[in-house]
């Protein structure tokens, strides 16, 4: 694996490699996820790194202490800027449209006050337990989407790997025993036609394997093209922000829409971590947050031919503070909000077992209190979309989290 590692790094912009021991024997083998003769479902799991702000982003409105306690950030009350209407209780950050579309269409929800078993604030932490799907950091050496990869029910016989890493390394929610294929997206410089020519034949005349995988990441770069983004990119600023995030979604989408392409996917985002001016409706998150909806709406409009079958969980390794900070921020916090949203999902809905807002209803009396395990939505995700048994949720893909009960009719 060493010397295909390094000689990757010869290889055009965009081209896919796989990583992990046996990629290239399971390359050829790999099983469609399919959990009955009717369905082909797909998952995809987008990673908001950086802590989201969910009360900023799904604020409780409805909650008497909210105002006061956020301050310049309590948006949808007095005079600040209103929000998009989830329910009587709760509202939705006014740059999200596209996902508020999808929600009304009962094909979107929002789980709040939710957090993994990590109760500490750092980054590196916490976002080791999200991917890892373990109590605690550095538990585990692989991921678990990847165990979910490993333990799906054998279907139709595809060409290509069971996940899809979105970016230049495989992440650790994807690490693991079974195959995963990873696509980086425009934004590195392209090789030409000749150079690829030359790779081509080089490796057809030094290594047949590594030719033949080669030829794959060609084809493969084709399908994720991304250069077309959503029908909606006219209804914002085409920064470069959003364009960054619309490809990420829109080549992804494209792979996952192939009949033979990839079942699930993992997406990251930076930039969540919003310490100084946070900027809720105008500003730092704002933007952030205009620029993650059209990328929604483009995975949406790449994977239209699949959609109905496909449900995507966006998750983040920890909340902020409650209370606002000295330079209009919030720092590290606890409990967050976490989205569902495809065809596959019974949509419409807040799902929240609300902790309260009041000081003596605070974690450590200074963030919102986790209410809702996220192992519990995923279990819940995972169980009734890809058919995977309660028992090797527990055992296999979560482990140690017997007492984690899955969260009921989220998958429609």
């Amino acid at each position: 694996m060493k010397r295909i590692i390094n000689e990757a790094l010869l290889c055009p912009s965009r081209r896919v490699f796989l990583a992990g021991a046996g990629t290239f024997v399971a390359w050829a083998a790999m099983p469609r996820l399919a959990t009955a003769a009717t369905r082909d479902p797909r998952l995809v799991v987008i990673i908001l790194r950086g802590a989201m702000d969910g009360l900023a982003v799904v604020p409780p409105v409805g909650d008497p202490d909210y105002p006061a306690l956020r301050g310049d950030l309590a948006i949808g009350t007095g005079g600040l800027e209103p929000t998009l209407a989830l329910n009587s209780f709760f509202g939705l950050n006014q740059a999200m449209p596209q996902f508020h579309a999808s929600y009304t269409a009962g094909e979107a929800l929002v789980v709040h006050a939710a957090a993994t078993a990590y109760r500490d604030r750092s980054h590196f932490d916490g976002q080791d337990v999200l991917e890892s799907g373990m109590t605690t950091p550095h538990a585990s050496t692989s991921g678990w989407l990847n165990r979910v990869a490993a333990a799906m029910p054998l279907g139709d016989k595809v060409r290509p790997a069971g996940g899809l890493a979105v970016g230049a390394t495989v992440p650790l929610i994807l690490r693991g025993a079974a195959p995963i294929l990873t696509w980086t997206p425009p934004g590195f410089r392209p090789a030409d036609n000749d150079t690829i020519a030359r790779l081509a034949d080089l490796y057809g005349e030094s290594d047949p394997e590594l030719a033949r995988v080669f030829a794959a990441g060609l084809e493969v770069d084709k399908l994720a093209g991304s250069e077309a983004a959503a029908p909606t990119m006219a209804a914002a600023p085409a920064t470069g922000l959003t364009k960054s995030f619309v490809a990420l979604a829109s080549g992804a989408g494209k792979l996952l829409a192939d009949p033979e392409g990839p079942r699930l996917a993992a997406i990251s985002y930076d930039g969540w971590d919003t310490h100084a001016n946070e900027g809720a409706a105008e500003g730092r998150l704002s933007n952030l947050l205009s620029a993650f909806d059209l990328s929604l709406a483009a995975l949406r409009t790449a994977m239209a031919p699949v959609w109905a079958d496909t449900a995507v969980v966006v998750m983040t390794e920890f909340g902020r503070t409650a209370r606002i900070n000295g330079t209009e921020g919030t720092d590290h916090g606890t409990a967050t909000a976490a989205f569902l949203l495809g065809g596959a999902v019974r949509g419409g809905r807040v799902i929240a077992d609300w902790p309260g807002l009041k000081q003596s209803q605070l974690y450590q009396q200074r963030d919102l209190a986790a209410t809702t395990d996220l192992r519990a939505v995923l279990k819940g995700v995972l169980r009734d979309h890809l058919g995977l048994s309660e028992r090797t949720l527990a055992t296999a893909v979560f482990p140690d989290s017997l007492g984690v009960r899955p969260v009921d009719q989220l998958i429609a």
